[in-house]
């Protein structure tokens, strides 16, 4: 019998399809934990003629890879069709092309294998990343979620039940180093881009601004990448892994008061990276030491868990359907899709 939202345990496995941007992925998840396959399709060296994502190309990989990618998941958990009590999927947000490639793919092996489908908030499932592999994490948590194109910090009270204590009010950080990269002929993709050169310049040669450094807790980096291009400008000569080395510091800077400026303000237990940039090794390194020095627990999820994957989607897909239950197979795909904060179907 399919799964309902009553009996969703510990041996129901769920497949997960991302679809969002440029990855294709899917995953199969036990008990909404435990990550028996993950594969993803990446398609970085496509777009890198084009210095980003190009949308139609995009919607073109996901409809190619999609069939190889759901079996080879089988295929590395050993399982059949016949064992998947659920499918998750992304439905928003994301490149509305590349979202309904998964949506109509994840509808159609749910009613193939007569299972519940389960729409996925992508945002949520990037919340997600941490419970897969850190059995320790307790609620409330602090959540800061920073990527291409969100930055923000979130309160997780429990699951399904979260509260946004601050965004960015213009750029995403994972933007400003795009573009920061772009402007410095660093390459593509340019987080990691800007994390490589970093490695080799002197984080304290310029002393680029901390936007709302202490002003509540949204986040500004459009003025830091407009200060970058200006400084750059004024002093052609300068060398370009300095640049990168203290720009990165400086929106690491800022991340990591933040959120512990977050931490402190709701009591949590314990703060969690998640999303692409969340694989920054400086962010990484300085959220570490922050956490030790405050005395509270940080989570880092692993580097393939902070791109865009899969198993999250299982992993949130898993806890949805125990909570809310299946999604109503008429739903869309919605590529401005805000963080569900009450419960609910996501298109509620």
């Amino acid at each position: 019998m399919s799964p309902t939202q009553h009996d969703v345990g510990p041996e129901t496995v769920v497949l997960g399809i991302e679809t969002s941007c440029d990855e294709t992925a899917a995953a199969v998840v036990l008990g909404g934990r435990d990550i028996i396959s993950s594969v993803v399709s990446s398609q970085i060296d496509m777009h890198a003629e084009f210095g980003g994502v190009v949308p139609e190309v995009a919607s073109r990989a996901h409809l190619e890879s999609m069939n190889p990618v759901v079996r080879k998941a089988l295929a590395d958990a050993a399982i059949e069709p016949t064992r998947v009590d659920a499918v998750a999927c992304t439905v928003g947000p994301g490149l509305i092309g590349a979202l309904l490639v998964g949506v109509s793919s994840a509808k159609a092996l749910s009613l193939a294998w007569n299972v519940p489908f389960v729409g996925v908030n992508h945002l949520e499932a990037h919340l997600y990343a941490g419970f897969l592999e850190d059995e320790l994490l307790e609620f409330p948590l602090v959540v800061l979620l920073v990527s291409g194109g969100h930055t923000m910090i979130v309160e997780m009270r429990d699951h399904g039940d979260y509260s946004l204590l601050g965004s960015t009010i213009d750029d995403a950080a994972g933007e400003a180093f795009d573009k920061v990269a772009r402007f410095l002929d660093l390459g593509y993709p340019g987080g990691p881009a800007i994390d490589r050169a970093a490695t080799q310049g002197d984080p304290d040669a310029i002393r680029f601004p901390r936007a709302m450094m202490d002003d509540g807790l949204n986040f500004s980096f459009s003025g830091l990448k407009t200060s970058v291009m200006n400084h750059v400008r004024r002093h052609p000569d300068v060398d370009s892994l300095d640049v990168a080395a203290s720009f990165q510091q400086a929106v690491v800077d800022v991340l990591v008061h933040k959120t512990f400026r977050a931490a402190r303000e709701v009591g949590a237990t314990g703060v969690v990276l998640g999303g692409g940039v969340a694989a920054n090794s400086l962010l990484r390194s300085e959220m570490t030491a922050a956490g030790r020095s405050a005395g509270i627990r940080v989570s880092l999820p692993g580097r393939e868990m902070c791109t865009d994957n899969a198993a999250m989607i299982g992993a949130a897909g898993w806890h949805r359907l125990r909570t809310v239950g299946a999604s109503p197979l008429d739903i869309g795909a919605f590529p401005s899709m805000p963080l569900v904060t009450s419960g609910g179907h996501p298109d509620e």
